[in-house]
């Protein structure tokens, strides 16, 4: 079905340390528009440093929306944030029919494009047996589990997103619908989603591997002189807190259990950032319809070729 007025929501991902902050400002300061920001990490006010919040100038050259906007102690997912950022668009497509979406966490990108996929309803037996299974056995019961289950999936979320399978409660969930179905929790992905009442024009910045992971080397140096390290032994203390299960501050955590040096917890930073940039890229080569563009590639180049690609959406829309 096609949106009565053809809103856009120009759409740039891409790995970390990649350019895709300053991408948005420029192209929310052409179309006079706001930016959401659909970062899972930088949602947390307490994670400024190693989250690589905006600076202040550039949260000041456009308006933004979700940037340290919830606690780590909130109870806030994926779905909540679907919500929320379908809602604030709604309201800014009144005002503008084309805004921005930025940011690198590949599921938050695909709620706001697609939704979710709709689940039966499970017997709240199944639940409670997935979760005393799991406190007498751990994770690594909820994970075995997975494998025998649904292989398949477990088999994609180690290549795409392997942070998830260290999530109790993401993985009990997997398990309860299993066995709560009698079928694979991915049988019931990619069915019908929810309508959305814009068309998505999706830009990826990309580089050589070699330039992505010396960016990421110096922005991770850059992050401990800006003052991670007292960040996240601030943190330390609610260090079990799901939103802190992030590359960063886990890495430092160990370093204050004495369980590594200060020389390798950085360097271990690096290592991980790295490897998260390589899955979100896996991520995003996915996601159909996206145009790649170079991380240096003119500026105003890519603003034309989006301009172009909203030209064209328009006319075709006329011509329905």
């Amino acid at each position: 079905m096609k949106p009565e007025i053809n809103n856009i929501l120009i759409i740039i991902v891409g790995p970390t340390a990649i350019g895709k902050t300053s991408l948005s400002i420029a192209l929310a300061k052409k179309f006079n528009c706001d930016i959401i920001s659909c970062d899972s990490r930088q949602f947390f006010k307490e994670m400024k440093i190693g989250t690589a919040v905006p600076t202040d100038e550039e949260l000041a050259s456009a308006p933004n929306h979700f940037i340290q906007n919830k606690s780590i102690f909130d109870n806030y997912s994926v779905g909540d944030f679907e919500k929320e950022a379908i809602a604030k668009l709604d309201e800014l497509f009144l005002k503008n029919t084309i805004q921005i979406m930025v940011g690198g966490s590949g599921l938050y990108v695909d709620a706001v494009l697609k939704g979710f996929d709709t689940f039966p309803e499970i017997d709240s037996k199944f639940r409670e047996e997935v979760r005393l299974h799991y406190e007498e056995k751990g994770l690594e019961y909820l994970q075995n589990q997975l494998k025998e289950l649904d292989n398949g999936y477990f088999n994609f979320i180690f290549e795409t997103n392997p942070q998830t399978l260290q999530n109790p409660q993401r993985m009990m969930r997997f398990i309860e619908v299993c066995k709560g179905t009698g079928k694979p929790y991915s049988s019931f992905l990619n069915k019908e989603k929810n309508t959305r009442n814009f068309t998505p024009i999706i830009i990826g910045l990309e580089a050589d591997r070699e330039i992505i992971y010396d960016r990421i080397n110096q922005r991770v140096d850059l992050m401990i002189n800006g003052g991670l390290l007292a960040e996240a032994e601030k943190l330390f203390p609610n260090k079990d807190l799901n939103a802190l299960q992030t590359v960063g501050y886990r890495e430092l955590f160990d370093y204050f259990e004495g369980k590594t040096t200060l020389e390798f917890a950085v360097e271990e930073i690096k290592k991980n950032t790295r490897r998260f940039a390589k899955r979100q890229l896996t991520w995003f080569k996915r996601t159909e319809n996206t145009s790649w563009f170079d991380y240096l590639f003119d500026r105003m180049e890519i603003i034309n070729f989006i301009e172009n690609k909203i030209r064209n959406t328009n006319n075709n829309a006329n011509l329905t």
